[in-house]
This record gives C-alpha cells, sequence and structure tokens, in this order.
C-alpha cells in the first residue's frame, strides 16, 4: 500500500534520520505493508529487488540455513535499519534468509529508487553507507561471537539486543524462536534459560522472557553487545534511552564522509 501524499513515515529511525530534502527523495516511493512472524522477505540467491526497513517494534532476522535444516542468525535488524540491497546496487543474489522475527509494520522501497537518490544526494548516501559498515560490524562481531563466547552469554548478548530495538523488560520470545537464533536445540536452550532465571536475570514466562535487571544482564553477557553499540553511537549517531532503546539515528555532521575521504586521497599534489 503507498503511503498518501504528504504523510510522515512512520517509525523507522534510519529514515527518520535524513533530512527533509533527503526524505522527500524516498517517502513518495515507499509502500506500507504488515508482517506477521515467520514471514521471510527474501531468500538465498534470489535477486534483491527490494529495501525493508522495520517500523515500530518489527524486528528482522538475517540467517544462514544449512543442508541439514539446522540455522543461525548473523544479525538483527529493527527499526534503526533496513534489509535488503542498502550496501550494494540491489539486483544481487542474497547471501541470507531475511525472516520477521517479531511481526509488524515494514516500509519497502524499490532498489533502484533508493540508488537513484544516492546519487543525487551525498548525505543521504553517506547515512547509508555508515549504516552498512554498522551491519556488517553487527554480522562479524556475531562471528566472532558464536565461535569463543560460551551459550549463556550469547543468549543475554542477544536478548540485549532485542531489547534495544523494541524496549521493555518483557521480550516476546519462544523457545523455539531463541533456539533457532541461537542455532541450538530446544532442550538445550531451555536448560541454559532455567540457569539464567536461577541466576536472578531473567524470568522465563508464556511465550516472554523478562530481563529483571539490564545492568546485572550486560555485566553477565559477553563484550559484543557492548562492541556492536559503541560502534553504532560512533558510526552512525545512534541515541540509546536509559532502558538501552534506540531512540534515534543522527549520523555525525562534523566527520568527513566517504566522498570527502575519496576526493582527498585523490587530490592532485601542490
Amino acid at each position: 500500500m503507498a503511503l498518501a501524499p504528504g504523510l510522515p513515515v512512520p517509525g523507522n529511525l534510519l529514515l527518520d534520520g535524513l533530512r527533509p530534502e533527503d526524505r522527500a527523495l524516498l517517502d513518495p516511493h515507499l509502500e506500507f505493508s504488515a508482517c506477521r512472524r515467520g514471514e521471510t522477505l527474501f531468500e538465498v540467491g534470489t535477486s534483491v529487488t527490494t529495501i525493508a526497513f522495520p517500523c515500530e517494534q518489527t524486528v528482522v532476522s538475517l540467517m544462514v540455513v544449512m543442508r541439514d535444516g539446522r540455522s543461525a542468525e548473523t544479525a538483527t535488524v529493527g527499526r534503526e535499519g533496513a534489509v535488503g540491497g542498502v550496501v550494494s546496487s540491489g539486483f544481487l543474489p542474497a547471501s541470507t534468509q531475511a525472516v520477521v522475527q517479531l511481526g509488524g509494520p515494514i516500509l519497502r522501497l524499490d532498489a533502484a529508487r533508493l540508488q537513484d537518490a544516492k546519487r543525487r544526494s551525498p548525505a543521504l548516501r553517506n547515512l547509508f553507507t555508515r549504516y552498512g559498515d554498522c551491519l556488517l560490524a553487527q554480522v562479524l562481531q556475531s562471528v566472532a561471537c558464536n565461535a569463543l563466547h560460551p551459550i549463556e552469554a550469547r543468549c543475554l548478548r542477544w536478548l540485549l539486543t532485542l531489547q534495544d530495538r523494541i524496549g521493555g523488560e518483557s521480550l516476546p520470545v519462544t523457545h523455539e524462536l531463541l533456539a533457532a537464533m541461537l542455532g541450538v536445540q530446544r532442550t538445550y536452550l531451555t536448560r541454559i534459560l532455567s540457569a539464567l532465571q536461577r541466576q536472578g536475570l531473567i524470568e522465563i514466562g508464556r511465550g516472554r522472557i523478562i530481563i529483571r535487571s539490564r545492568l546485572d544482564a550486560e555485566a553477565a553477557a559477553c563484550e559484543c553487545h557492548g562492541v556492536v553499540r559503541r560502534h553504532y553511537e560512533a558510526v552512525l549517531g545512534a541515541i540509546y534511552g536509559l532502558d538501552g532503546q534506540l531512540l534515534a539515528v543522527e549520523a555525525p555532521p562534523q566527520r568527513p564522509g566517504p566522498e570527502a575521504l575519496w576526493a582527498f586521497a585523490n587530490s592532485e599534489p601542490a
């Protein structure tokens, strides 16, 4: 469903971080839709022609699925970002599967429209380049975390990452969903969650996991959550609330963007 003319973009911080003149390049081409939990936005190997911007509390996972059916998440994307041809020019085969983890509103944009807007606005291109760097940082940190850190710390990292994107202490997460994200068996995950509950870090409810104390959870989690968060703050200008929730994206204007660095590197010597 196309947005009505003049209506603001609802609930995506990356889009909200654009200047009004840059948003005007995208708003007429955004299409609004509602996605259900478990819905697949794109599959591995398919041409990515559309960029999806999760809004409000919608969360999308980038998943790697093995031939035996096992899967693991490589990145969590909420209203702070987008999935699809954000970094590339689009229309390239997808290397991961994008699955809606928490259903809700989403904005879709044809990849060609974004590329046209990038050519017309260096500021818009700079913001999306910064976001692409942050998304890559999250993926790379996830690779290191999965290889080096115990499952208890990884579990807390994932819960904190989700809380950053939707806010609140109560997270609508089932054991099945969390097991799939972490790439472990549900029975094994249940034992891990029970141990974390005995430590007073979380409370397990029906279809929900409650973080009892964010400070304690951050202390018990591995360093990876903090590393990624600080990178989002430094590169994307992410602003977090006291409860950890992402509130806004404001790319630091005082730092040179990729275009300025490229021009400097290719300038003629005096």
